[in-house]
C-alpha cells in the first residue's frame, strides 16, 4: 500500500512539474520578448541607432535622423535632445536635481506614469565620484512609485548631458531594458522609454 502512496505521489508531482515549465515564462522567454518589443519600437519610431564610438566624436544625436547611441554593454538606447546651457558635474560635486518625465512601456506605448502636469517635479541628488555617478529620489512620482532608487538609465546621461535651470534644462530620451530600469521593470522584465528633462535647483 505504501509502495502505491509513494508512486502516485511521485506520478502527481512529475505532473505538477510538466505542468509548472509549460505555464511559467522562463527568464529566457522574457528576455526574448523583451529584445522583440524593443526592436519593433526602434522599426516603428524610425530610429537610427549610432555606435558609441561614432557618438562620442562630438556627444551628439542627429535629431533630423532621429539617432540614438547603443550602449552596447546594456543595451540602453540614448538621445540628446539638448545637453543644457549651464556645466557639467564636476568630480566631487553633488547636484540637486529636478526632473520632468514621462515613462513608457515600451511594448504596447501605453504611458505607466508622468509628472508633467503635477505642480511639482519629481527632485532627486546625482553625485560624482570620480567617473562614477550615483543618485538618489528625494521626492516625487518616481519615489512615491518605485522607491528612492533612480534607473540606471537616468544616471548614463550625466557624463553628457549639461543640466542649467529654467530654459537651460537637459532633455534627453532613453530607450531602456528591465535590468537598466525601475525595481518594478527589473522584477518584472519589461521595457520603457523615458524622455527627460532635467533642470539644476538653485543650491
Amino acid at each position: 500500500m505504501k509502495r502505491y502512496l509513494f508512486l502516485a505521489i511521485l506520478v502527481l508531482s512529475s505532473c505538477a512539474a510538466f505542468i509548472s515549465c509549460n505555464d511559467e515564462e522562463t527568464y529566457a522567454d522574457q528576455k526574448e520578448r523583451e529584445n522583440k518589443q524593443i526592436k519593433k519600437w526602434l522599426i516603428t519610431h524610425d530610429i537610427k541607432d549610432i555606435k558609441m564610438s561614432q557618438f562620442l566624436k562630438d556627444t551628439v544625436t542627429d535629431l533630423s535622423r532621429n539617432e540614438y547611441v547603443l550602449f552596447a554593454d546594456n543595451g540602453v538606447y540614448m538621445q540628446i535632445v539638448s545637453r543644457g546651457d549651464g556645466r557639467m558635474i564636476e568630480q566631487g560635486e553633488t547636484w540637486n536635481l529636478n526632473a520632468r518625465f514621462v515613462e513608457v512601456y515600451v511594448g504596447s506605448g501605453d504611458t505607466i506614469c508622468m509628472n508633467l502636469y503635477q505642480q511639482d517635479p519629481d527632485k532627486f541628488y546625482v553625485q560624482r565620484t570620480g567617473g562614477n555617478y550615483t543618485a538618489s529620489f528625494k521626492s516625487g512620482i518616481m519615489a512615491n512609485k518605485y522607491g528612492t532608487s533612480v534607473p540606471s538609465a537616468w544616471i548614463m546621461a550625466f557624463p553628457y548631458i549639461k543640466p542649467g535651470m529654467g530654459a537651460a534644462a537637459a532633455k534627453v530620451r532613453l530607450i531602456v531594458p528591465h535590468n537598466q530600469g525601475t525595481q518594478a521593470a527589473a522584477s518584472s522584465v519589461y521595457p520603457t522609454f523615458y524622455e527627460l528633462t532635467i533642470s539644476a535647483k538653485l543650491q
